[in-house]
């Protein structure tokens, strides 16, 4: 009997292994994205970014009109380079909590939830085997920070 769940058990705890592996590659990404602006440090959210990376919300003008604002990787870089320079922008132990909703071959759907806001994150795996950020859609928890109206 144990000679034929033998075959069965290694595949199991080799896929429950490999898919440990993964969720902390994920999770490291992640990590490398909110604490590169915790700690001003572009070259760690680069290694957590795609090139085509593209950060989405929505927007109000002062005239009320509401639009997508759009964020690029370059731009994320500059925010790891200068956002918290003074360290005054985070708490002394900052939120991040980070939920991996689903792993599917190379792809990967991520929610992380920080002080202000919240990002839901798609990650693809490169053929390098590299996780990378593709997509960010967030917002604030108060939702009427959303606005140049204030």
């Amino acid at each position: 009997m144990f000679k034929k769940l033998f075959p069965i058990l290694t595949i199991c705890m080799f896929t429950t292994g490999a898919a440990a592996n993964e969720k902390e590659a994920i999770r490291q990404v992640v990590l490398d994205y909110i604490e590169s602006q915790h700690v001003p440090n572009p070259d760690r959210m680069d290694k957590a970014l795609h090139n085509k990376m593209k950060k989405r919300t929505y927007w109000a003008r002062s005239d009320t009109n509401e639009f997508l604002l759009e964020t690029s990787r370059d731009t994320m870089l500059d925010v790891a380079r200068m956002y918290n320079q003074e360290g005054n922008r985070f708490p002394t132990e900052p939120r991040k909590d980070i939920q991996i909703f689903d792993i599917d071959g190379r792809t990967a759907s991520v929610k992380l939830t920080a002080d202000e806001w919240i990002d839901y994150m798609h990650l693809m795996k490169l053929k390098t085997g590299e996780w990378k950020i593709i997509n960010v859609l967030w917002q604030y928890h108060d939702q009427s920070k959303h606005s140049s109206r204030q």
